[in-house]
């Protein structure tokens, strides 16, 4: 079963036993990170000196694109001057629900309510029977510990995930130190054409920058 870019990284992010996010934030910057580069690598969206534009408003077939396709062609609309980052911030925590939900549409997790004090709801996403989510570590294994080829696919989502500082999500149990150089490295887009190679690069360095911002802003407010 194909999964786009953002749905491998919610599905990477999905803790196997609760279900619950981990690193809820990074991950969803990452999500939306995934969804844009997926659109771009698409020909549907184009990111030119930080601008995001819609260049072709065609569906893809892929219902988590095309849901944030046409959220992004009615933003821009509103807002030809914003910036690809402005839209990240604006849609990374509904950019993960939407890769989680399309994720529950796929049958490859399921939700669980829990309601807490007869108030509260609760919502877990357990997978259903893992395949989905051993395949894609095995993949990112193979690629970043053992020194595979990657596709452009795998680069692009190692790029998302290094981006994001979300290596322990990607690869538990495992020091940063140990996979950060490989990640880094394929990132850099040696394995795919020029034009995916500057994508991956686009995309990278956004969210390189709202990550380090968003850092940043955390430790100001806890100090």
């Amino acid at each position: 079963m194909a999964v786009t870019l953002g749905e491998e990284v919610a599905l990477l992010a999905l803790d196997d036993h609760s279900g619950a996010a981990k690193n809820r934030s990074a991950a969803g910057w990452a999500v939306a990170g995934g969804v844009l580069l997926d659109l771009t690598l698409a020909g549907r969206v184009a990111v030119v000196d930080e601008r995001l534009t819609v260049t072709d408003p065609a569906p893809t077939g892929e219902a988590l694109l095309d849901g944030r396709l046409a959220k992004i062609a009615e933003w821009a609309e509103r807002d030809a001057k914003a910036k690809v980052g402005d839209w990240l911030g604006k849609d990374q925590a509904k950019a993960l629900e939407a890769a989680v939900e399309n994720l529950c549409a796929r049958g490859v997790v399921t939700e669980h309510k829990h309601r807490t004090l007869g108030i509260f709801t609760t919502r877990r996403y357990p997978e259903v029977d893992g395949t989905a989510e051993r395949e894609l570590r095995h993949r990112l294994e193979d690629v970043v510990r053992y020194g595979a080829e990657p596709d452009e696919r795998t680069t692009g989502l190692i790029a998302l995930l290094h981006a994001a500082g979300l290596h322990a999500v990607a690869f538990p149990g495992v020091a940063r130190k140990q996979v950060a150089p490989r990640m880094e490295a394929i990132a850099e887009g040696q394995w795919v054409t020029e034009d995916i190679r500057q994508a991956i690069r686009d995309m990278q360095a956004v969210l390189v920058a709202v990550m380090t911002a968003t850092t940043a802003a955390t430790t100001v407010a806890t100090m």
